[in-house]
Order: structure tokens, then C-alpha cells, then sequence
């Protein structure tokens, strides 16, 4: 449409959160579905496509990025012929996320029927759950019940922010 504004996209990478700078690799269409897989077993390009259901020129970009931010490596097959990925420290340090966002989507994304697919124990087949965030005593934690501090990284907005001790208010 002539004459219409472009929306800018925000560069999450040039933000000084992290967790901003995490969205702008895990937060792209299809980035947390090839996580997925790579947790399931997937390293194989064609059974990522396979799984997905995505086209190959997407898959490839998604990979390629997940590879030069770290989360996975490109490593030539064991067989000889193409190359395979795997989860890199990184990578695999996400999976407790992963899995709490699978918990959450279980119960308020999933049919009538319950979800698709669950994680169960490799050793025992008993079901692995992510447990509720839980306080020094033991009990669940809420929004409400946690306050952000400012951490050694903040500069001084984030100081004046959070240095106080009032409550985390929800604007």
C-alpha cells in the first residue's frame, strides 16, 4: 500500500536485557519447534522437515541461526554422507525451560483430550513434569510473591527502578 507507514521492527539484540536478547533468537517463528525436536532425538535435516512440516528454506535459516547463536552445532554424520545437529551446552541448558512451557501449554493450550505428546523418564517411564516455582520454604510461588532487585549488570535506570523495596507492581 503506497503512502502507508512501515512498522520497525525493535532490535531485541541491541536491548541490555537478556531475556530481550534471548527473544530475539528463541522468539523467531519456528525457532522454539526446532528446539523441540532437537530435545525429541531430531537431528537429521530431512526429519526436522519431516516433523515440522516446514519448508526446507525456512528450516535451513532457522538451524543456521540456532547454530551461530550457539544452541546447536552442525557435525558431520557418523554414517559419512550429510551432516547432523545436536544441542550444544547451551542448547541443552534451555530444555528446564522448555519443559515449563510445555507444562503450561499442556494445560491451557492442549484439546479436550490432553496433550500429544508426554515426556516420560527414559530409566522408570514415570511422566517428567516441570514443578511449580517454589520460594525457600517450600511453597509456590506467585507474581506477586517475588520482587525484582537490580542485578550486578544494571546501570543506573534499572537501579532507580528496582532499587526500592515496594512491591513489583503490574502495569
Amino acid at each position: 500500500m503506497e503512502g502507508a507507514p512501515r512498522m520497525v521492527q525493535t532490535d531485541f539484540t541491541r536491548m541490555r536485557c537478556p531475556v530481550a536478547r534471548s527473544m530475539s533468537v528463541l522468539g523467531e517463528r519456528w525457532a522454539l519447534l526446532v528446539l523441540r525436536e532437537a530435545f525429541y532425538g531430531t537431528t537429521r535435516f530431512d526429519a526436522f522437515e519431516r516433523n515440522l512440516g516446514i519448508a526446507p528454506n525456512i528450516l535451513s535459516a532457522r538451524l543456521a541461526r540456532l547454530v551461530e547463536h550457539g544452541l546447536l552445532e552442525r557435525v558431520p554424520a557418523e554414517s559419512g554422507g550429510r551432516h547432523s545437529y545436536r544441542l550444544t551446552e547451551k542448547g541443552r541448558d534451555f530444555f528446564p525451560a522448555y519443559v515449563a512451557l510445555k507444562r503450561w501449554a499442556d494445560r491451557w493450550m492442549t484439546d479436550p483430550e490432553g496433550p500429544p505428546v508426554l515426556l516420560v523418564e527414559a530409566a522408570t517411564g514415570t511422566e517428567v513434569v516441570s514443578p511449580p516455582l517454589t520460594g525457600s520454604s517450600g511453597t509456590a510461588l506467585a507474581p506477586e510473591d517475588v520482587r525484582p532487585r537490580p542485578g550486578p549488570g544494571a546501570g543506573a535506570a534499572m537501579r532507580a527502578r528496582f532499587g526500592g523495596t515496594e512491591a513489583m507492581r503490574h502495569d
